[in-house]
């Protein structure tokens, strides 16, 4: 019946489970494990010697989009706005980062076609969002607070604060470079 489906509480984080922070930081935490595995498992995918994109992109991409239906399910659809500012910052934190992750395994990004990047950027926008959220969940940012916009400000600006300065050096920037 459609009065025993469980809606978001608008006067918590606005996610399915209102105020239980035992059940939300169980989903939390289960989550980010997960995603970090299969995100790995997508980056080594897409990096690995002889990568099949054509598997990466069926495998990760069911992953995807089953997590993106748990989004939905767990944050509301008012929420997912916030996918196209991580998407914003993902390609920032991913131009920042990648090419330090590679050269850890003595590659760039340079070594691999465009496509290759895109499964790893996806998971770094999931991950990201959901760093997001339990955040706003730890601190108990309300839906509609002045906490949540001061949080959400900071995660930005953080955010920013991180990833410019790392793509600044890495394109040699600040090294003389360009």
């Amino acid at each position: 019946m459609a009065q025993d489906i469980p809606t978001p509480d608008p006067s918590s984080t606005n996610t399915l489970f209102g105020t239980d922070r035992k059940a939300m930081a169980f989903i939390y935490g289960f989550f980010l494990f997960h995603m970090f595995v299969f995100g790995s498992a997508g980056f080594f995918m897409s990096y690995g010697q002889n990568p099949d994109l054509g598997f990466n992109f069926l495998f990760s991409g069911f992953a995807i989009f089953v997590y993106i239906i748990f989004y939905l399910i767990f944050f509301g659809l008012d929420e997912i706005w916030w996918l196209f500012i991580n998407s914003a910052l993902g390609i920032l934190g991913i131009l920042a980062q990648l090419d330090w992750m590679l050269a850890l395994f003595g590659a760039d990004m340079t070594n691999y076609p465009v496509q290759a990047h895109i499964i790893p950027a996806i998971y770094y926008v999931l991950y990201t969002f959901l760093l997001r959220r339990a955040v706003l969940h730890i601190f108990r940012a309300e839906e509609g607070s002045r906490r949540k916009r001061i949080i959400e400000g900071i995660y930005v600006a953080g955010s920013l604060l991180v990833y410019i300065p790392i793509l600044a050096f890495n394109s040699g920037f600040l090294t003389g470079g360009l």
